[in-house]
């Protein structure tokens, strides 16, 4: 079956001039203290961010970084992706100091059309990991609608991946996810027989669904 879901470019202008949008990026960018080794995950955030902009809409970035076990750690901070963010798009993304609350309210209000905003750490608290009703309602609040360009982290059920999804709508799909799932879709779907799929990374738990999916499709599996 053909990758269908909604994306961006299928919004009308007015459904996005100035509406405030959460952008769920992947900028889980590997660190040598404060300095990005590889900035790779930021630029592939910069198409989908740049299309926002210049359709007159408010853009709020969300994502993870590392895996902090206790609550907020500097060395988990993205000061420095914000920093990154900033000087690829040519303009000042401010560091909101956390991911839901008052002050993200306010600035989120006070911004401009045009304007790029960047939340901290949304694993600064253990409720995005499990999806807590009460946490994705908090993180949505300030915004009109949901941009999901995270396809590293997509396979996740997290409250800034597929909590925010359901009360924020519109709820599509970045240029970069959309570009890579149907990409995949035509792997799988169109790809040769008989088929292998080779499928890293170091946490097998979290990609179960994805396995399962797969074995109706490959005669192999590679993990």
């Amino acid at each position: 079956m053909p990758y269908t879901k909604k994306s961006i470019k299928d919004l009308a202008d007015e459904e996005l001039k100035g509406k405030k949008v959460l952008v769920r990026c992947d900028v889980n960018v590997p660190l040598d203290g404060k300095t990005i080794t590889d900035d790779t995950r930021i630029r592939s955030s910069i198409p989908t961010i740049d299309f926002l902009k210049s359709k007159g809409a408010i853009v709020t970035v969300c994502s993870h970084l590392g895996r902090p076990k206790d609550g907020p750690e500097d060395k988990f901070s993205l000061a420095s992706c914000a920093i990154r963010m900033g000087e690829l798009l040519g303009q000042d993304v401010p560091l909101v100091s956390d991911c839901i609350g008052d002050e993200v309210t306010k600035i989120v209000g006070e911004a401009k059309e045009g304007d790029v905003i960047m939340l901290e750490n949304t694993r600064f608290y253990k409720e995005e990991t499990k999806n807590e009703p009460e946490f994705v309602a908090k993180l949505a609040a300030p915004f009109d609608l949901f941009v999901n360009d995270a396809f590293g982290s997509a396979h996740r059920a997290h409250a800034s991946t597929e909590g925010v999804a359901k009360p924020l709508s519109p709820s599509v799909s970045g240029f970069l996810l959309a570009k890579e799932l149907e990409y995949l879709d035509g792997a799988v779907a169109k790809g040769e027989k008989p088929m292998a799929a080779i499928v890293g990374g170091s946490k097998v738990s979290s990609k179960i669904t994805v396995l399962e999916a797969l074995l109706d499709k490959c005669d192999k599996i590679i993990i």
